[in-house]
């Protein structure tokens, strides 16, 4: 089975790009999308070990972008949503409720 071209060991094709960008270039949406992706290629096990270890450790830097972008959000959402004394809710901080 001939393959196209290939960065850091996945097809560029699969991307739809010529080169992926650097993770902390993403979108939330875009990571998101791209590491989706990523796991239907692992999970259809029809790549070589190399390239399901480049596959893998692209998954694992686009999850840990994605998660920095979520905990922004959250701290954005909790400056944005205060309770009525200026403080926060007690279960936003982490308290007893979780």
């Amino acid at each position: 089975m001939e393959r196209g071209p290939r960065y850091d060991g996945y097809p560029l094709e699969d991307m739809g790009m010529t080169e992926p960008k650097p993770p902390e270039e993403l979108t939330y949406e875009e990571a998101f999308e791209e590491l989706q992706s990523i796991v239907a290629s692992l999970e259809a096990d029809e790549l070589e070990l190399e390239e399901s270890l480049s596959l893998f450790e692209r998954g694992q830097k686009l999850a840990a972008h994605c998660s920095e972008l979520l905990e922004s959000a959250e701290l954005k959402l909790r400056e944005l949503a205060p309770d009525e004394a200026g403080g926060f809710l007690e279960g936003d901080q982490g308290g007893e409720d979780e």
